[in-house]
């Protein structure tokens, strides 16, 4: 009897996913137990695409079984990958292409309002979770995934990545704690990712380890995108190396993560965040001093929609520029919260506006009344009117609308 290996998920409440079992053997040929939801419908090509990928690795003799809830193939092949690897040593990838609306970059200073977490390991989540328009998704490889399930976690991140609709959000990855982290990244970086989330960063030179292992990926796979970085700062030595984090290469967000780090400290995270807030603050101020986006912790009570509407406007007073979220309910509040309100637009149409007519006129200052208007100011208020546009909250003619008001 050879050695049998499992992976997936099954029992109450899974949906969308397998749970493999496989069996070498010296001969029989291929046995292959199928149970299914879906059997009727899908049962012939669930067959059909499991023979397929035994034979693409050369498996001639073996005992499979399968139960499904309900599958998309990219998971199947996920799941029959990570366990056939768990048996038999081959550097054959067995990939699905990538899907023609999931092929764009991101901008370095794209909008980071909302970003959803979603457990690596846990592919019913995976297949809607782009309809909710969260600015961006992460597929967990950390703290969300069992340290027994980490090795078929990476496949069905891969393959989430090459055929999963994202819906525009950007692809982003927590990979695990450097140094260990650093082997997550040659299933990561081939496969159309945007940005890399590296958790528990305590200095620069992880960043700068995380860097070089993309450069050799990128090199040895012909990739010319930017992949982005953004550390989560979760300790009390994090923040202290906060701003030297920040300046590293490719390092376009940097975010706090209050859970490990009221840990670190020795005390318990509370609803008003005093013993956060020096650790919050530390955290803006690296990211405004780099000139990157700062990104807040998580809010774990996702049925408290007014306690997350207060805790993000905290958050905005802070100069956080967004946070993470662990329910889809949460993105609405997280996205209205962090848009400008009515008297940040005003505002921001006054300057812009200003600024354009001592423009026209070549003056080299730009005042609002008597108040004089400094270029930081000034590119502040160009980014409030550009983020109004982009969110459906200032028509395309506003210009034209100001001037007709003040007539």
């Amino acid at each position: 009897m050879g050695t049998i290996a499992n992976v997936g998920n099954k029992g109450k409440g899974i949906r969308s996913d397998c749970f493999v079992s496989l069996e070498l053997t010296t001969g029989g040929g291929l046995e292959i137990d199928l149970k299914s939801k879906v059997q009727v419908l899908y049962g012939k090509s669930i067959l059909k695409q499991v023979k397929e990928i035994l034979e693409f690795f050369e498996i001639e003799n073996a005992k499979v079984q399968i139960e499904d809830t309900g599958a998309l193939p990219f998971v199947i092949a996920a799941r029959m990958e990570a366990v056939i690897k768990k048996v038999k040593e081959t550097d054959k990838e067995y990939l699905f292409p990538v899907l023609e609306q999931n092929k764009y970059a991101t901008e370095k200073d794209r909008r980071r309002f909302s970003r959803l977490y979603l457990p690596g390991n846990t592919p019913m989540l995976f297949v809607n979770a782009g309809i909710h328009c969260p600015d961006g998704i992460i597929l967990d490889l950390e703290d969300a995934v069992a340290p027994d399930k980490k090795h078929e976690a990476r496949f069905i991140v891969r393959n989430a990545l090459r055929n999963c609709d994202f819906y525009g959000a950007e692809r982003m990855v927590r990979i695990n704690q450097v140094p260990k982290g650093l082997e997550d990244l040659r299933y990561i970086i081939p496969h159309n990712v945007n940005l890399l989330l590296v958790p528990k960063c305590e200095g620069a030179d992880q960043i700068d380890m995380v860097n070089a292992e993309i450069e050799k990926v990128k090199k040895e796979n012909s990739i010319d995108a930017s992949i982005w970085l953004m550390p989560i700062i979760e300790s009390t030595l994090g923040v202290e190396k906060a701003f030297e984090i920040a300046g590293a290469k490719n390092v376009v967000a940097m975010a706090v993560g209050l859970e490990d780090y009221t840990a670190d400290l020795g005390t318990r995270r509370s609803e008003e965040g005093q013993e956060s807030f020096f650790a919050r603050s530390r955290v803006v101020n690296a990211c405004k001093a780099h000139g990157i986006q700062a990104i807040d912790s998580v809010y774990s009570d996702v049925s408290n929609m007014d306690g997350l509407r207060e805790n993000v406007l905290r958050s905005k007073a802070l100069g956080f520029d967004g946070m993470g979220c662990i329910h889809p309910r949460q993105i609405g509040v997280i996205n209205e919260n962090f848009g400008p309100d009515a008297a940040e637009i005003e505002k921001a149409r006054k300057i812009v506006i200003a600024f354009d007519e001592a423009t026209e006129k070549g003056l080299g200052v730009v005042a609002l009344g008597s108040k004089m208007i400094d270029p930081p100011v000034v590119k502040r208020a160009q980014r409030t009117i550009k983020m109004a546009l982009d969110m459906g909250l200032l028509a395309n003619t506003w210009k034209e609308d100001y001037y007709e008001e003040i007539r």
